[in-house]
């Protein structure tokens, strides 16, 4: 291929007359400006190009892809990931995923557009938020966890529903663990308070709702209760009380707005990571949540407590651990 032979344009080649005139004296740039059918400034640079002669007037972009050429390849690529292997992502965890796994850098703009122009709906419709006021987030990390248990087809519709136990801190909004359990049970409550504890210290209170293995719902009193004119808390009320956590308790569902917003986040993301891990049973998604995602989670959706030093308590010589969580 010979790599000195370029094409020039009738338009190309008439600009180049023009200039050479005006490089050889024979007329002004000023003289031949409108000719070129650019402004002056164009005509200058114009000028000091054709000093390399007829190549330097060719454009720059002769023999190159379009850069709309480009785009397209690019835009078609990543609807083929978007509808192949990351089908349940959304749009700006998808983008995540694109530049952490497959080395592509493109916006959420860009993601969101491309997607809907192909037909492609966002995962979850957002409602129109209804306007309330928030309770204030807790100054320091350790004044208040928050906890709950999510029933939900965690491995994907095919496979048989668990339940996440996801415990968080007020402050900071980060999640400090999550278990996968059959069911939501005293034993999950305790194992995730066995992980903070040992992990963190001892929280100042916790946030729960009226589920049976934190409050006693039955009607029934024992004779030593009605003597002592109180009841015996639930194993896991035990633990807490024996800890020095003061339980408190969600007067309504939406009053667990932050707990229940991760879960729902929780629900959204894991379920198709863990989809793309090909982890299909609570012994692998309990590996992959304490292996990396917990902290990776945090880095996107913490943030800073109001005060730096925070308020977790060491557990004191005097208590068993292991004997109070049973």
């Amino acid at each position: 291929m010979n790599t000195g032979v370029f094409r020039v344009s009738d338009k190309e080649s008439k600009r180049y007359d023009l200039l050479k005139k005006v490089l050889e004296g024979e007329l002004t740039l000023v003289q031949v400006t409108l000719g070129l059918g650019v402004g002056y400034r164009q005509a200058k640079r114009l000028k000091k190009a054709a000093q390399e002669g007829l190549k330097g007037v060719v454009h720059g972009n002769r023999g190159r892809s379009p850069a709309n050429k480009t785009e397209e390849g690019l835009r078609l690529k990543v609807l083929a990931l978007s509808q192949e292997k990351y089908s349940n992502f959304n749009d700006t965890q998808f983008m995540e995923e694109l530049a952490k796994r497959e080395g592509i850098m493109v916006s959420r703009e860009t993601v969101r557009k491309w997607r809907r122009a192909a037909g492609i709906k966002p995962k979850i419709k957002r409602k129109t938020p209804r306007h309330h006021k928030r309770r204030p987030r807790k100054a320091a990390e350790g004044l208040m966890m928050l906890w709950d248990g999510s029933p939900h087809h965690w491995f994907g519709k095919g496979n048989p529903p668990c339940c996440l136990m996801a415990a968080m801190d007020d402050a900071t909004g980060k999640a400090l663990s999550l278990l996968f359990v059959p069911h939501e049970s005293s034993w999950g409550y305790l194992e995730l308070l066995r992980r903070i504890v040992r992990g963190y210290g001892i929280p100042a209170s916790v946030y729960q709702d009226r589920h049976s293995a934190l409050r006693r719902n039955d009607d029934f009193w024992t004779i030593e209760e009605e003597l002592a004119g109180c009841r015996e808390p639930t194993q896991v009320g035990a633990a807490l009380k024996a800890l020095e956590i003061e339980p408190i308790f969600a007067l309504s569902p939406q009053a667990e707005g932050r707990v229940e917003r991760l879960l729902r986040t929780l629900q959204d993301r894991l379920v198709a990571l863990m989809e793309l891990e090909g982890i299909t049973e609570m012994g692998a998604a309990n590996a992959y949540v304490a292996n990396g995602f917990v902290e990776e989670f945090n880095k996107g959706f913490g943030e800073a407590p109001e005060q730096a030093e925070g308020a977790w308590r060491k557990v004191p010589r005097r208590l068993d651990l292991d004997r109070i969580l049973l």
